[in-house]
């Protein structure tokens, strides 16, 4: 980073001499409640609100005799069953889509990456000879939207993690049944006078999360990469210079890339394109915003706007003629922003509407035609526009990180695997991996925040993996790039990055393809060298800043799956030392993974560095082999058995 202005600074200045407030102007103005954050509310029946004194932990109790740890683990188990719920929602409405397109029921959508609809199949059970790919596909459909509402059975994407982990959930009780099932368990459990045992409603917490992890988020990004295609490599652009003065200049924003996919294929439309040359403009420009440009920027390059925290901001360029949210992390403030300029919002689904802006559905039966019609509005808007501010700032990066890609660079077609990957870190070249995740929040110091934990990460040779809007946040700073890792990286990361040319820091997608890192870390213990389960593994997972409850779902199941997790700049518990306790002590008796808390990223990292030490250590790999050369003599001696 660089005491340069960045682009978001340059706007923020541009919006205060406009006297319009951002959420950054709000953040500054708003005191968090010292008992909300400590998790010591209980607001779930009206005997209260109840608050207990977080200063005198485990102290007092609600009206009902709830004690702070019953509190704070039923609001602990709430967010994660909200969390839970939007991406495993997410996955739901892939589901459906891919049946219709199975059917052929609905154009513009089709089945692109056939190998990885077998090898799916082949979870399911499904069998694939002498069927076409949309007979495959229809009973895959079928098998995964049985799973949402099934009221006796078990998932079937867990059985993809390493046996001894499958194990220990069934010992555990843990094993997602169907996911619906788990969010309405989980809600029932923490209404007023049901489940008042913290470890018991951590249990619960930790199924829901699964039911996530290894169900509705992994289920989105297996049948996104069927029907969109898996994502390889591809380079793109990040920041607001990617918005064009002389263009059309339509933003996409939320985290279902159903509509958006239409979207990009409509903006190619070639009367669309002349229509917006009629009304002055050069051509059309799609960008991203949040996980949606995560989606759209992996798989056809589109140029990513900003983050989260950044929304407002790229309204306030004066340069967007239309906005297209789908569902989750949208601010309401957006309509509020939006009336200062020309710009319109548009919202998609029925389950995200926002008092003030234009409403068009999306159906799959229709996408096509709703996207043209979401172009068209745009485009007529275009002589609208007044005075723009746009940063003349972009930076280009490298994505498109999917397990399938890095099997196939690490070996080739014939011969992909994590073979590579494994004999690096037990070598020594590599200390470890680490999945950093996470929400930039309006904040300056939440992108540096990141930043520094992950350059100190690079920087003692751990490989990084990053999704959502932590990824934009890297991208901005220049690290999803290959170059970044000769002059950030250790000796040994970047002598394995610069032999496979990909970056120190890869991007794996959106948030709900956080589930790439749990197959890939079941890859790397099928591979063989380091150990016989996930939390044998020399891993690690990490969130510099959170924003959504979809984050805490996040860090359940990577904890449940036996990855040693930290969190900043602290987790809604701290009311409870006993349930702190559960998380960031005994949770590794019970899951062989465990919470960490910290305000500061360096001593993240050191924790992180710490634990991934002690993992090598347990694995006999904490010194590297000495390296020998052999001369002629010392080759004859050789034996081969």
């Amino acid at each position: 980073m660089t005491d340069k202005k960045t682009a978001q600074e340059i706007m923020l200045e541009h919006v205060k001499q406009k006297g319009i407030k951002t959420a950054f102007d709000r953040t500054a103005s708003m005191a968090p409640c010292p008992i909300g954050s400590a998790g010591s509310c209980c607001k779930i029946c009206n005997m209260g609100p109840c608050r207990l004194n977080p200063k005198k932990p485990d102290e007092g109790t609600g009206i009902c005799g709830a004690t702070a740890s019953t509190i704070s683990a039923r609001n602990f188990a709430r967010m994660v069953a909200a969390g839970a719920a939007s991406h495993c929602d997410h996955g739901r409405a892939v589901a459906h889509t891919f049946l219709l397109t199975a059917r052929g029921e609905v154009s513009g959508y089709q089945i692109k990456d056939v190998k990885k609809l077998h090898s799916l199949a082949a979870v399911y059970g499904i069998e694939t000879s002498n069927r076409t790919k949309e007979q495959i596909a229809e009973a895959l459909a079928l098998a995964i939207i049985e799973e949402f509402g099934a009221h006796d059975s078990k998932l079937n994407m867990p059985k993809r993690a390493p046996q001894p982990r499958q194990e220990l959930w069934n010992k555990l009780n843990v094993w997602p049944r169907s996911i619906d099932r788990e969010v309405v368990d989980l809600m029932s459990r923490t209404v007023m006078g049901t489940d008042q045992d913290d470890r018991n409603i951590y249990m619960a917490s930790a199924r829901c999360a699964l039911a996530n992890g290894w169900g509705g988020s992994m289920i989105a990004t297996e049948l996104q990469d069927i029907l969109f295609g898996t994502p390889v490599p591809t380079r793109g652009k990040v920041n607001l210079g990617v918005i064009k003065k002389d263009e059309v200049n339509i933003i996409v924003h939320g985290h279902e890339p159903l509509l958006s996919e239409m979207i990009v294929i409509a903006s190619k439309d070639k009367a669309l394109v002349e229509l917006a040359k009629s009304k002055g403009a050069k051509g059309i420009t799609i960008a991203g915003v949040c996980c949606t440009a995560n989606e759209l920027l992996m798989r056809h390059g589109i140029p990513v706007a900003g983050n989260f925290s950044q929304q407002e901001l790229v309204l306030a360029t004066g340069a967007v003629e239309a906005m297209v949210v789908d569902v989750q992390c949208l601010m309401q403030a957006l309509t509020e922003m939006a009336a200062c300029y020309h710009t319109k919002i548009i919202t998609t689904s029925p389950k995200a509407k926002i008092t003030g802006a234009i409403h068009m559905e999306f159906d799959e039966h229709s996408a096509l035609a709703t996207a043209k019609e979401i172009v068209k509005t745009a485009i007529e808007n275009y002589p609208r526009r007044g005075e723009t501010c746009i940063p003349q700032e972009d930076t280009e990066l490298v994505c498109g990180f999917s397990h399938e890609t890095i099997n196939y660079m690490l070996g080739g077609s014939f011969r992909g695997s994590y073979r590579p990957l494994n004999d690096n870190i037990m070598n020594g070249r590599i200390l470890g991996v680490v999945g950093v995740v996470g929400c930039e929040v309006p904040s300056l110091n939440s992108n540096q925040a990141h930043y520094d934990l992950i350059t100190e990460l690079i920087a003692n040779n751990i490989l990084v993996v990053q999704s959502g809007c932590s990824a934009l946040g890297s991208a901005r700073n220049g690290l999803l790039l290959p170059e970044t890792a000769i002059k950030l990286a250790g000796k040994g990361l970047a002598e394995v990055c610069q032999t496979v040319g990909i970056p120190p820091v890869l991007h794996a997608g959106a948030c709900v393809d956080n589930s790439r890192i749990l197959v890939a870390a079941a890859a790397m213990v099928q591979e063989g060298g380091l150990g016989k389960d996930i939390s044998d593994l020399p891993v690690a997972g990490a969130c510099p800043t959170w924003m959504s409850e979809k984050a805490i779902a996040i860090g359940m199941y990577f904890v449940a799956s036996g990855v040693f997790t930290v969190f900043g700049p602290r987790l809604q518990t701290m009311g409870s030392k006993k349930f702190e306790k559960l998380l960031c002590e005994d949770s590794e008796q019970i899951f062989k993974g465990r919470w960490g808390v910290s305000d500061n990223p360096k001593a993240m990292a050191q924790m992180i560095i710490d634990h991934i030490n002690n993992k090598r250590e347990k694995l006999g790999i904490n010194k590297a082999k000495e390296r020998v050369l052999y001369d002629m003599a010392m080759r004859r001696d050789l034996k081969i058995e």
